[in-house]
């Protein structure tokens, strides 16, 4: 820390990053409170932020611009520069700032302050650039949702199983780098040269099955531009692993194709019939709606206003909307319904909210009450907790339109329940309603809006795979002011919980211990109250009448007790901002989504929480309850629950998720291949053309690769090759990879012509995929092009653009002599122009002229 701010009085508050809040959380030595302001910002405004840091300067300021990427570092210090502004790169900040000076420091920071006292300004990207850090790349991360799936590199561990689409299952061994002969080619710079140069490339190492019994496993390199053609494998128990070449996998992929007709044909029979229905299109937004949404007292996550911009486009088409929100446990999920809502309020519309418990109806009366004060929205309850009076007058105000929105239990699917004019429903936890209430939402449903939200995570791959069955938004950025959730996992002991619950109170927070015996549950909570005896503690299970039940958990609710011991009935539908520590007793015992299912109770406010999964030390772990219980520690960040949801998949097994007939056939392809299979499947049903998915050798002797040198970190190199895989694939946008290289400049500096070098292949194996080839190879002095229907009026242009070249029409292949040429950079162009040739543009159409 510069000298300047240590002799600052450390009873000051700090104004931290716009937010009025001190920082009085902190004891730590390490933070200091100081009165700050924040820093303006100056989104698009680019001369702004400059006139702004020429303005302190001039008065003798000195200045901190902070950017979390090398080349943002560099271009920030050159603009200043070229205003003839004193700016200076540094790692380290001296002791002593010099007035009149801009220190530019690579360093992440959320937002910046400025300091009238010591004439100190400190700026982050985002006040610099007019941009938050980190989001610079959304757009390539959208693009890489959208793709077909492919396997994650980055959760890649050594041992695990993956699937390759033409090769079967393998076990990834390694990421590697090989020397890559140039295969013959001549080059200019090597003329009268004997010697072939090498070049390096990085492959993803997996292991398959030997060829022959006592033999090593045979072995695959497959290249980082092909990772789109990998997937995870998931499926339960560990499977064999394939023999390259055999029939055995192909044999696989033919089972599971004809069981995935029966599945797409119903999805396409529900697409079909909601197609064809007739719902309300409403109107475009109101100032009122504007008003709303401005009101909300947070900063909405970028996944968020996605969301929301999506379920309104659905709200305003004719054919009734059917969205499925999945986010985990306090993502702001709520907010986009309280939108959704007022919208079709606005419009004259009945909105009714489905809930799974009577708790959360009261929770959710208080929030859409607390958004919608001060707007003329009629909102009742129904639930256990309203008396016969309320719920007669609730039910005539559904019929008559006098009520505008209901919030309910599964009363709301009662006979007696009828609708003036619904035009919305929104149905929190859906699949926690039970069989005996689907056919009800069904007749809810009819030619309604409907917005489904779930907190339980969803494999990436299955949204995928039903898009367009049932539209489907996920949330995954983390609120503001959210904190990962402390996870502690070890054997039982009593005073490591009497100490965990006497720290939860000392901040006046309270406490779940989850205990899932009822036999026991009394005798545990007595063995607390003796641990702690200051603690007011309060029993819940599932067997004590429903009135009492519900009763406790208002009182906890409410503050009443500080220790809740209850059954998993805490599991989903409790929302407690106070309660911020877990204690789980018998760990081993639970599935792992439920174990996050539960940890997801805690955490819901800008506290830290802490959660404890602990076991019986003199009963040994089981080797799936071990899994289980790493897994749930090491995926304690924010968004975590992907990963646990497909782990869960990994260890129980995917057939209770598609019904058990298909479990076999899961077991065969993988997960993550079977529910691409349905997807493509549903397409064709639909008369879409599927986009071929061919393994494509793309093999140049150029030196295409990410050095180390450029980017140190093996995990960091992984993803930027993710990253162009993505953005060479048939679904991304055209400019994907323009994109994905200024990224990389903006992290880490000018590429190299290396990275030049790999993003202009990735530009050749796009247009080879979309032309549907299957190698684009060179090997003794050609490029063999293979896959091409060449006409015979295209074999003459070639002929005549490349003498020498042949056509073998038998075998679809294009041979051409490879040139003389100087560097990498020509060889990658000559071959777009020869592919070009190959595949001309179809020329536009031209209208007669008058």
């Amino acid at each position: 820390m510069p000298e300047s701010l240590n002799h600052l009085d450390n009873s000051k508050s700090l104004n931290h990053l716009g937010n009025s809040e001190s920082l009085n959380q902190h004891d730590d030595p390490d933070y200091v409170r100081v009165d700050a302001r924040p820093a303006p910002t100056f989104a698009g405004r680019a001369d702004g932020a400059i006139e702004h840091v020429a303005e302190l300067l001039g008065n003798d300021w000195s200045v901190i611009l902070t950017a979390q990427g090398h080349g943002l570092v560099e271009r920030a210090a050159d603009v200043l520069a070229e205003r003839g502004l004193a700016a200076r790169v540094t790692d380290d900040l001296p002791r002593e700032l010099e007035p009149g000076v801009a220190y530019v420091v690579q360093a992440s920071v959320e937002a910046g302050f400025e300091l009238d006292e010591l004439k100190l300004a400190l700026l982050s990207e985002t006040e610099f650039y007019g941009r938050a850090a980190g989001y610079d790349s959304r757009q390539v991360k959208k693009l890489a949702s959208r793709r077909r799936n492919v396997v994650d590199p980055l959760q890649l561990k050594a041992g695990d199983y993956v699937v390759h689409q033409t090769h079967g299952i393998g076990r990834f061994v390694e990421l590697v780098q090989r020397e890559v002969s140039t295969g013959g080619r001549v080059s200019r710079r090597l003329a009268g040269s004997s010697t072939s140069h090498t070049v390096n490339r990085e492959y993803l190492l997996l292991e398959y099955a030997p060829s022959k019994r006592g033999y090593p496993g045979d072995k695959l390199y497959v290249p980082t531009d092909q990772l789109d053609l990998l997937s995870r494998y998931v499926g339960g128990e560990a499977p064999a692993l394939s023999k390259m070449g055999g029939s055995d996998w192909s044999a696989a992929k033919g089972r599971a194709r004809r069981a995935v007709r029966d599945i797409a044909v119903e999805l396409v029979k529900l697409y079909s019939a909601r197609m064809a229905s007739k719902g309300h299109a409403f109107g475009p937004d109101t100032p009122w709606q504007r008003e709303l949404e401005e009101a909300f007292p947070f900063v909405e996550t970028p996944d968020q206003l996605s969301t929301i911009d999506e379920v309104k486009a659905d709200m305003e088409r004719s054919i009734p909307m059917d969205r499925l929100l999945s986010g985990d446990v306090g993502y702001g999920k709520t907010e986009v319904a309280v939108r959704a809502a007022f919208k079709a309020i606005q419009d004259g519309k009945q909105v009714a909210m489905l809930v799974p418990t009577t708790l959360l109806v009261r929770q959710h009366m208080e929030t859409f009450a607390e958004r919608f004060a001060g707007f003329p929205v009629h909102l009742r309850a129904l639930s256990r907790f309203q008396t016969d009076k309320e719920a007669r007058e609730t039910v005539a105000g559904l019929a008559d339109g006098t009520v505008d929105m209901v919030i309910g239990t599964h009363r709301l699917l009662g006979d007696s329940i009828r609708f003036k004019d619904l035009g919305l429903a929104i149905i929190d936890e859906e699949q926690r309603f039970g069989v005996e209430h689907k056919d009800a939402l069904k007749k809810l449903k009819t030619n309604v809006d409907v917005l489904a939200m779930s907190a339980t995570p969803i494999p990436r791959t299955l949204e995928m795979a039903v898009t367009g069955i049932r539209e489907m938004s996920t949330l995954a950025t983390p609120p503001e002011d959210r904190h990962p959730i402390l996870t502690f996992v070890g054997p039982y002991s009593d005073k490591q919980v009497a100490a965990a619950i006497r720290r939860e109170l000392l901040r006046e927070g309270q406490v779940f211990f989850v205990h899932n015996r009822v036999s026991s549950i009394n005798r545990v909570a007595a063995q607390l109250a003796e641990l702690v005896p200051e603690a007011r503690i309060a029993v819940a299970h599932g067997q004590l009448p429903e009135g009492v039940l519900e009763q406790v958990m208002v009182d906890f609710w409410e503050r009443k007790f500080d220790v809740l011991v209850s059954t998993t009935i805490i599991e989903t539908g409790i929302d407690i901002t106070n309660a911020n520590t877990l204690i789980i007793d018998r760990a081993d015992k639970y599935g792992l989504s439920q174990l996050h299912q539960i940890r997801g109770r805690v955490g819901r406010g800008r506290e830290r929480a802490y959660a404890y999964f602990l076991y019986d030390d003199l009963k040994p772990l089981t080797e799936t309850a071990h899994d289980r219980l790493a897994t749930i520690a090491a995926n304690n960040e924010l968004g975590g629950g992907m990963q646990i949801a497909l782990k869960d998949l990994e260890i129980r097994g995917a057939g209770n998720l598609l019904g058990g007939e298909q479990s076999g056939h899961i077991a065969g392809v993988g997960f993550d291949l079977y529910l691409r299979m349905i997807g493509e499947a549903v397409g064709e049903f639909r008369g879409e053309v599927a986009e071929g998915q061919t393994e494509l050798r793309l093999e140049l002797p150029v030196d295409a690769h990410i050095p180390e040198e450029y980017v140190e970190s093996e995990r960091l190199r992984l993803e930027a090759y993710q990253k162009l895989s993505a953005a060479s694939g048939p679904a991304a946008a055209p400019d994907a990879l323009d994109r994905v290289l200024e990224e990389l400049a903006d992290r880490y500096g000018e590429p190299p012509p290396q990275v030049q070098n790999l993003v202009a292949v990735s530009r050749l194996r796009r247009v080879a995929q979309k032309a549907g080839l299957s190698d684009v190879v060179s090997a003794a002095g050609k490029l063999r092009v293979v896959g091409v229907e060449l006409p015979d009026s295209l074999q003459v242009r070639l002929a005549r653009m490349y003498p020498g070249s042949r056509y073998v029409a038998a075998s679809r292949t294009v041979l051409v002599a490879l040139p003389e040429l100087d560097d990498d950079a020509a060889l990658i162009e000559w071959v777009a122009t020869l592919l070009g040739a190959i595949f001309p543009a179809p020329e536009p159409s031209s209208s007669p002229v008058e």
